[in-house]
Parts: structure tokens; sequence; C-alpha cells
């Protein structure tokens, strides 16, 4: 027995030094409550000696991230080719070339929802979408769409803790003729989604959207927030993103906002709607009201937003001049049951009056429910 004792401590000292290699080159780290994944804006890069022009290599390279693929370290500006990519939070950003990923593992807290913002643009013509994945959830993100002309989408996505150590991982599942074809991935921000306050004097929770996934405070042309296919749990708490197109969530440092600090654009016409179940009695009656308004962001003309609620509908002007004014609306609906469905949708599609690729429409904000006595 005496003689086995070195071969076991030489197992035990193997062991050790594994473990102290995996957290090492895996780099896990807290979860910030709100704010940047450690070197999330990529300003960190490799080293000269690990990088082959653009291309990163070996899978540690890139400070504080895993790589797999062939993952380019990108410098905003004119590229090779006659393309320009845009970098609007900083100087370096990550591509990812065909079936490539980033990950990162973060130390975060069981059972607790956390969002993740982060800005994703296409570089190529053809098809582009990224997989996000944490734990055990993922969703697949069409990012052929510009919504932003400058480079600037941002786009939101939240996940349920599943352990205490969340693999995060950034993937892009197609396959190009250009192998370097890919999501160009920057400015990637984490937020614990704490419970949502209890409702005082209205039925509806955060109808104010004063709770939702972080915004970039240096950059912002809002938040995409994605419909509800793609989200296990929402981003924004307490509602639903039920349409084909995206609802995007601005803030008041770089929109108009009607109230307090955060509002939704309804940016895709009826292909981008925001909805909420909440608690009713039957054969009461109710009273729905909510602003909606211009984000001073150059959408400009006749904007509608269509309201629903059990039987009843109604349909909201404002005359936007893209100076940031907004309009109340009411409506007064009788439950039909212990749950209603609030829906807001815009009626019309809207493009910038300068830059016709941007789609933007009505901002919604302050939705209430109170009861009729």
């Amino acid at each position: 027995m005496m003689a086995s004792f070195p071969s076991l401590w030489f197992v035990v000292l193997i062991l050790l030094i594994s473990s102290t290699s995996y957290v090492a080159a895996y780099s896990v780290n807290p979860a910030p409550h709100d704010g940047l994944f450690p070197n999330g804006n990529f300003e960190e890069g490799p080293k000269a000696s690990n990088l082959k022009n653009k291309v990163i290599v070996g899978k540690f390279s890139l400070p504080k991230w895993v790589k797999k693929g062939l993952v380019q370290y990108i410098s905003g500006g004119p590229q090779p080719g006659g393309f320009y990519f845009a970098v609007p939070r900083g100087v370096h950003a990550i591509r990812l070339g065909n079936r490539a990923s980033i990950s990162q593992h973060l130390i975060v807290k069981k059972g607790s929802y956390y969002s993740l913002t982060f800005s994703a643009t296409k570089t190529c013509v053809e098809e582009e979408v990224l997989r996000v994945s944490a734990c055990k959830d993922s969703a697949d993100l069409p990012i052929q769409t510009l919504y932003s002309s400058d480079g600037g989408d941002t786009y939101a996505w939240a996940f349920k803790a599943t352990s205490n150590v969340a693999k995060i991982t950034f993937y892009n599942p197609h396959v190009q003729q250009d192998p370097t074809c890919g999501p160009l991935l920057d400015a990637i921000a984490i937020k614990e989604m704490l419970p949502l306050p209890k409702p005082t004097g209205n039925i509806v929770k955060n109808g104010d959207f004063e709770i939702g996934p972080h915004v970039f405070k240096n950059f912002s042309t809002g938040v995409l927030l994605s419909p509800h296919s793609m989200d296990v749990v929402s981003p924004l708490q307490g509602w639903i993103v039920e349409s084909l197109k995206p609802v995007k969530y601005v803030d008041s440092t770089h929109f108009f906002v009607p109230s307090g600090s955060y509002a939704i654009e309804l940016i895709g016409g009826r292909e981008s709607s925001i909805a909420q179940i909440i608690r009713t009695i039957p054969n009461k009656s109710y009273l729905l009201t909510f602003t909606i308004g211009d984000a001073e962001n150059e959408c400009t003309g006749e904007m509608t937003v269509q309201a629903f609620a059990a039987k009843e509908e109604v349909i909201a002007h404002h005359k936007s001049h893209g100076k940031g004014s907004f309009t109340h609306a009411s409506l007064k609906f009788k439950a039909i049951s212990h749950r209603t469905r609030l829906t807001f949708w815009s009626g019309m599609y809207h493009t910038k009056v300068h830059d016709f690729g941007s789609l933007c429409g009505p901002v919604l904000d302050d939705v209430k429910v109170v009861p009729l006595y």
C-alpha cells in the first residue's frame, strides 16, 4: 500500500494542474450586474505573433475569450477589396467566418435571468445569421436586414442560468463561398434581470418600459428586441414581442422619450408588435391609456398605433415633424376573461427622411390599465 502513495500523489497533482489550467484557459469571470463582458469591446487584442493578417491564430489568443474556427480581429474603417467596416463603439471588433465561434465563461447566479446586449452587423451580400447560446437556451438571430446604416445595429437576448457558470457563445452557423464571410460582432454586455416590482395603481407590468436590457451610454441606435419565437425569456420584462420584425428599445440620452428614460419604437409597421397578458375580472370595465410620439430621429409623417384589448380596439394618430412630440390615447374595454391580452402595433411603415435604408416608427410609452368603478 505504501508504494502506491507516490502514484496517488502524482494523479492528484495532475488533476490540480489540469483544473488550474482549465480555469486559466477558459477565463471564468464574475458576471457584472450591468455592464460589459471582460474584454467585451475587444479592445484588448491578440499578440502580434498570434495574428496572421487579420486571422486569430490559437484557441486562447483573444484575451478573455475562447475561439473556434476562422475568426478575424478587425479594425474599423476601409478594408481590402473596397469594403468598409463600421465599428462605432470603439476601434476593434470580431468577425466570425464559416462555422466559427467565440465563447466566454461567466460566474452567474443559478436560477436567475440575464439579458445580453451586443452589436451585430452583416458583412457580406449572402444571408447571415448569428446563433447565440447560454446554458440550455439558444436562438438564431437573422441579421440580414440592416436597421442602422452606420453599423450600429444592437440586439438583446435573454436566458435563464441553469448553473453557477454560464458558457456564452456567439456562433456563425453558415458556410459561404468566402470562408471569412460572417457577422461583425462588437460591444457585448450582460445585465441581471431582477424580479419586477409589483405594479401600484397600474395593472400593466413595466408599462413605462423603464426595466429592460443594457443600453450602451457612449453610442446607441437603440436595442433591437427580437420576436418571441426566438426568445425563451424576453429581455424586456413583462412584455412579448410577437411579430415577424423586432421592436426597438430606445433611451432618452439618444432619442426623444415621452416619459422617463426608456420607450419602445415600433419600427416595422404591422410586422413589429408588442403585447402583454394582464389579469382582469370578467365583465369588469377598464381604461387603457398610452402615449405615442416620435423619437426625434428624422422619422416624420402621419403615424398610427393600433391598440387592442379584449374585443375593443383604437387607432391613435400622431403627426410627426421629427422634433420629438407626443400624443395621448385611451381605450375603454370590458374584460371577457381572467386574462386579457394588450397588443400594440404600428399601422404604417416609415423610413428616416435622409436615410431610406433605416426603418423607424412611432414611439410607445407609459402604458397603463386601471379598473373603472
